[in-house]
C-alpha cells in the first residue's frame, strides 16, 4: 500500500500534486534545491484548500503529513511512490532519474509528470526502469481528475496496474496509453489548436479574446462533457459518425489549417501578450486562478450527474 510519497520539484505542478496527495491523507515529502520555495508551496496549499476541501469532502488539512527537504536522498529513502516534477528537459530529467533510481527503494514506483517527453529516454540510465512510468496530469492538478499514464519500452504490466490503482485511489481517472509517443494525447490535441490560434492572431483575423470566446461559447461547452469523437458522432444525426464522415470527411482536404507553427516573432508575441492582458481586465493571475478553481469545483459536481448517463 502506498502511504509515503516523494514529490521531486516544488513548482506549479509539484505543488498541485502535493495538495491532491494531502487531500487523500498521504504523507508527502517535497524535495527542491531551493529552500525558499517551501513558503510558496505552503501558501499555495492554503490558497487552494477551500476548494479541495469541498471537492473531496475533507474537514481539515493535516500539515503533519507535509515535509520539505533540500536533500534528494532524504526525500527518497522511505518513499513508496515518487512523483517527479522537474522542468521539461531531456538531459536534466535523465540525470535526475539516474539519481532517483540510485537513492530510492528498489520497489518504489517512479512516476514523471512530463507533458511530452518519451519515458524510454528519460529513464535510459535509471536503475530498474520496469517500475517507471509517465503520469501526465492537468493543471490545476488538485482539481482536475485526468492523468495520462504512459509506459516506457521496459515498463512492467505490474507497475502499470499498480499505478492505475494508486491514481484511482486519489480520485483521478487514469487514461492508459498503449505505448509511448511524443506529446502523449491531450498535449498533441492542444498543440494543434494552439498552433492554429497563433496563425489566426498573427495574420490579423481575430484577437485573442475572439478566439477564446470561439471555444468558450462553442465547442468548449460540449467538451466538458464529451470529447471530439462523441461530439462529432452527435453531429452526424440519426446515423452518427458514419454520416458525419460521409458528409464532412471531404472537408479534411480543404486548406483550412496550417500544419506548421508560425514563427514566434516579436510582433506576434506582443499581440498575444497584450491581448491576454486586455482579457484579464487588470485581474492578477492569482485572482483569475481563484475564479477558475471555483468554476471547476461547481462544474465537476454538475458533470458527475450527466457523465454517468453517457458512460455507464
Amino acid at each position: 500500500m502506498i502511504k509515503k510519497i516523494a514529490v521531486i520539484g516544488a513548482g506549479v505542478i509539484g505543488s498541485g500534486w502535493v495538495i491532491r496527495f494531502l487531500a487523500h491523507n498521504k504523507k508527502v515529502i517535497v524535495y527542491d534545491q531551493d529552500p525558499k520555495l517551501k513558503k510558496k508551496v505552503i501558501s499555495e496549499i492554503k490558497r487552494a484548500w477551500p476548494f479541495v476541501k469541498k471537492l473531496f469532502n475533507k474537514k481539515k488539512l493535516n500539515f503533519k503529513n507535509f515535509i520539505y527537504v533540500t536533500s534528494l536522498s532524504e526525500a527518497l529513502k522511505d518513499a513508496d511512490f515518487i512523483q517527479e516534477c522537474a522542468p521539461e528537459n531531456y538531459k536534466l530529467k535523465t540525470t535526475l532519474m539516474e539519481n532517483i533510481g540510485k537513492y530510492s527503494r528498489p520497489n518504489a514506483i517512479i512516476s514523471s509528470s512530463s507533458s511530452g517527453l518519451l519515458p524510454s529516454k528519460i529513464y535510459s540510465k535509471c536503475k530498474n526502469p520496469s517500475r517507471a512510468i509517465i503520469a501526465h496530469p492537468f493543471n490545476p492538478v488538485y482539481m482536475l481528475p485526468g492523468v495520462e499514464i504512459v509506459p516506457g519500452k521496459r515498463t512492467s504490466t505490474k507497475t502499470l496496474n499498480q499505478a492505475k490503482k494508486f491514481y484511482e485511489s486519489i480520485s483521478m481517472n487514469p487514461i492508459m496509453l498503449k505505448k509511448e509517443l511524443p506529446g502523449f494525447l491531450s498535449d498533441r490535441l492542444q498543440e494543434a489548436l494552439w498552433r492554429e490560434a497563433l496563425h489566426i492572431v498573427n495574420e490579423g483575423y481575430a484577437s485573442t479574446q475572439d478566439l477564446d470566446r470561439a471555444i468558450e461559447d462553442g465547442p468548449g461547452m460540449r467538451w466538458s462533457l464529451m470529447g471530439t469523437f462523441l461530439t462529432f458522432h452527435l453531429a452526424g444525426g440519426k446515423y452518427g459518425m458514419k454520416h458525419m464522415l460521409e458528409q464532412f470527411g471531404p472537408a479534411l482536404k480543404l486548406p483550412w489549417t496550417k500544419l506548421k507553427a508560425p514563427k514566434l516573432s516579436k510582433k506576434l508575441s506582443d499581440r498575444v501578450i497584450s491581448g491576454t492582458r486586455q482579457q484579464a481586465k487588470r485581474k492578477s493571475v492569482a485572482t483569475i486562478a481563484k475564479i477558475r478553481d471555483e468554476y471547476l469545483l461547481n462544474l465537476q459536481k454538475m458533470r458527475k450527474r450527466y457523465e454517468l448517463k453517457i458512460r455507464k
